[in-house]
């Protein structure tokens, strides 16, 4: 029987708030509390003081008995030194069985050597948790996604990074929290890495966009000769770019499109990172479309988690129209997708002069 259960979370990189995924975590960890008759406590990382009172402010009213916190400017970015100390006073001080958390890049580089420190064990990716019969069981996919498994463990204490996307997230009202503080000294050899700052693309260059509401896949095909026999390789790239930055969608690619971009210059912003497959990610959006692929079976594992799939392509044969996808438009990718670029260009063109 699960005594306490420790949700460790930290504040994001903007210093506003908790990630999305920090959300989902505590919505899990509340179930899972609830249904074990465990006490609940949350483990905060951030900044600034105030930085981490708001967040903790935000969740409130969550009903941990406890909250904890460790703040100060060796905290503010990730540093896989200091995280990992933070994250082991925070535990021993929760003195908790189970340790929850979002599976962000912060946390999947610093927790696995948090579980060697307190002689413990961790599972990443993590997709759900259960209480049977008293006992805590964990979800989870091996494979590609291709097989999903069930396990328990029995040593203690055992750390669950949960995947995104998996859980619905905590709602509920602010309230002032009540902050334990948990004085952290980071030794001197591991301030040698020093986070300087962060640098991102502008927002209408990004193309992986991992809270968007939908996923543009785009395949080989933009790349192939068109009914006037000649390739389109620019047209295409505006055509592309143009509906990710009027729809805010975020950008997939097929193994097919990806690896041409890598051996000549076809779609310049396509990369690797863009890729969504078997062999590539394997994101959670609520909606897809598809243009130009074939939807065969290594690229559909990548849309496992998409809840509503559409796709455009000429073959009516293609593998999305084999019980893939829920609407196949069978057309042409570069006609619709300039259409649909010109409805979306004339609704902006309303919301600016209202």
């Amino acid at each position: 029987m699960t005594k306490s259960i420790l949700l460790l979370a930290h504040v994001d990189e903007s210093g506003k708030g908790l990630p999305k995924a920090a959300y989902e975590a505590l919505g899990t960890a509340v179930e899972i509390a609830r249904d074990s008759g465990a006490s609940l406590i949350i483990g905060l990382i951030g900044g600034e003081a105030l930085e981490v009172q708001n967040a903790a402010n935000a969740i409130g009213s969550c009903g941990a008995q406890r909250m904890l916190n460790v703040a100060g400017s060796d905290f503010g970015l990730p540093r896989f030194a200091s995280d990992a100390c933070a994250a082991e006073a925070l535990c021993r001080a929760a003195d908790a069985e189970l340790v929850l958390a979002p599976a962000t890049s912060r946390f999947l580089r610093a927790l696995p050597a948090l579980a060697n420190r307190l002689q413990g064990r961790v599972d990443t990716h993590v997709t759900s948790l259960r209480v049977t019969d008293g006992a805590i069981a964990a979800t989870r996919w091996f494979y590609r996604q291709r097989l999903e498994g069930n396990f328990q463990r029995d040593e203690r204490p055992w750390i669950l990074l949960l995947d995104p996307g998996c859980h619905e997230p905590w709602r509920g009202e602010p309230a002032v929290a009540q902050l334990e503080a948990v004085l952290v000294t980071v030794p001197p050899k591991c301030k040698r890495t020093r986070a300087l700052g962060i640098r991102a693309p502008k927002a209408d260059t990004q193309t992986i966009r991992p809270e968007a509401a939908l996923l543009f896949v785009a395949g080989a095909g933009w790349t192939k000769k068109q009914t006037d026999g000649k390739t389109h390789p620019e047209e295409a790239e505006k055509i592309i770019l143009d509906f990710l930055r009027l729809s805010g969608a975020s950008l997939g690619g097929s193994k097919s499109l990806v690896d041409q971009s890598g051996e000549q210059t076809v779609l310049s912003f396509m990369t690797h990172l863009n890729q969504v497959g078997q062999t590539g990610s394997t994101p959670r959006h609520p909606k897809g479309l598809s243009t130009c692929c074939h939807g065969e079976e290594p690229h559909v594992v990548g849309w496992r988690f998409i809840n509503e799939r559409r796709a455009i392509n000429l073959d009516a044969n293609c593998g999305w129209a084999r019980g893939k996808a829920d609407v196949l438009y069978v057309a042409n990718a570069f006609e619709v997708m300039a259409k649909v670029n010109g409805l979306l260009i004339e609704l902006e063109t309303k919301d600016r002069s209202r």
